[in-house]
């Protein structure tokens, strides 16, 4: 049986690397495509649900599949150093692959605006942390002015290896599956990912299976958004985003032609919920479910059960929600949403622990 250590090993005849190229990888990829069981029975809806849960990657975040291309590319062609923007989770990412690659990173964050959890990681892993007075679109802007000036390499979306590597999920969903599902229902920041799953899509349409090959047709799209975040929504740039979900404060995606493309190849739209219908949506599927994904990760969920109540996704349908990262990456807001279930106390014995058991069933 072949062992695969990682998703560019995996598909290496689908992505940018030479038999010579020196792969850098923390085994990324291969996350669990899970069916969600309980939440369409609760909807009372005849629909199928899968959440491809990529905060299972090896730093909790779909950011692993693009930063092992675009760190493998960057040592590939010589760099000593890596740059980022980030809202948490690609400076985590970054910094991982840096030092496993042996070089420096350096990261731009937005004070006070990043979840503790993916803060803790950056700093774990050695990055050279830098916080700005502004937010991510900002430190978007700057990283953009330094490359042009200091040799290191930019690993946010922009760089086109990213989009190579995160492409990767589609191909892994169509190979579960056995076909592309009807809708995939996405949480959109940067827009980075919205567009590499459409790419993967389109270039996995024909796919093998045994000795036939089987063309299929094409997802679509749904890209949604935080209502204090929503520049597809407005069809305009957000100067000042506001949200809870902090994965997806972001006003000017980077990725903002591509996604447009990825939207309308598809015939698929944009929307977006209130920070309320996005943490709903995750502690839904941390308590129906058992998968607890951070809040912006829920949206993609939110979006889906909003469009399947009111039937712009038919019954019937095949639905896979990307859930972008992990929810242990922001446990403030975790414990914010269980501040009515906190511990309680007793004494340690055996009625109490019986007691305190048959209180609660």
């Amino acid at each position: 049986m072949t062992r695969y250590t990682g998703l560019i090993e995996r598909y290496r005849k689908r992505l940018p690397v030479t038999a010579n190229t020196r792969l850098i990888s923390l085994g990324e990829g291969n996350t669990p495509l899970i069916q969600l069981h309980n939440i369409p029975k609760l909807i009372g809806k005849d629909v199928t649900i899968y959440v491809k849960f990529e905060g299972l990657n090896p730093t909790g975040s779909f950011k692993d599949r693009g930063m092992t291309m675009a760190v493998t590319k960057a040592v590939e062609a010589g760099s000593q150093a890596i740059i980022c923007a980030s809202t948490g989770n690609t400076s985590a990412s970054a910094a991982a692959y840096a030092v496993r690659a042996g070089i420096k990173a350096f990261v731009l964050i937005p004070e006070g605006k990043i979840a503790l959890g993916k803060l803790a990681q950056t700093l774990m892993y050695d990055a050279k942390i830098i916080q700005i007075n502004g937010n991510f679109d900002r430190g978007m802007a700057l990283v953009k002015e330094v490359a042009e000036l200091a040799p290191v390499t930019i690993v946010n979306s922009i760089n086109p290896y990213r989009i190579e590597g995160q492409k990767t999920a589609a191909f892994e969903i169509i190979d579960e599956l056995g076909y592309p599902p009807d809708f995939h229902c996405l949480p959109v920041g940067n827009a980075g990912n919205i567009t590499a799953y459409w790419k993967g899509y389109k270039e996995y349409s024909t796919y093998s299976q045994g000795q036939d090959a089987v063309c299929r047709g094409r997802p679509v799209m749904c890209g949604y958004q935080a209502a204090g975040a929503a520049p597809f929504v407005q069809g305009a740039m957000v100067d000042n985003p506001e949200t809870i979900a902090t994965a997806i404060r972001i006003g000017h995606p980077q990725s903002w032609d591509l996604a447009w493309t990825a939207q309308q190849e598809s015939g698929g739209w944009f929307d977006k919920f209130t920070d309320e219908q996005i943490l709903a949506a995750q502690k839904m599927l941390s308590q129906h479910e058992g998968v607890f994904c951070e809040p912006a990760s829920a949206t993609s969920l939110a979006g889906a059960l909003h469009d399947i109540s009111t039937g712009k996704i038919p019954e019937g349908s095949v639905i896979v929600c990307t859930l972008t990262g992990n929810g242990i990456k922001d446990p403030e807001i975790a414990m914010q949403q269980c501040a009515d279930a906190k511990p309680v106390t007793i004494d340690a014995s055996l009625d109490q622990v019986k007691k305190a058991i048959l209180d609660s069933l």
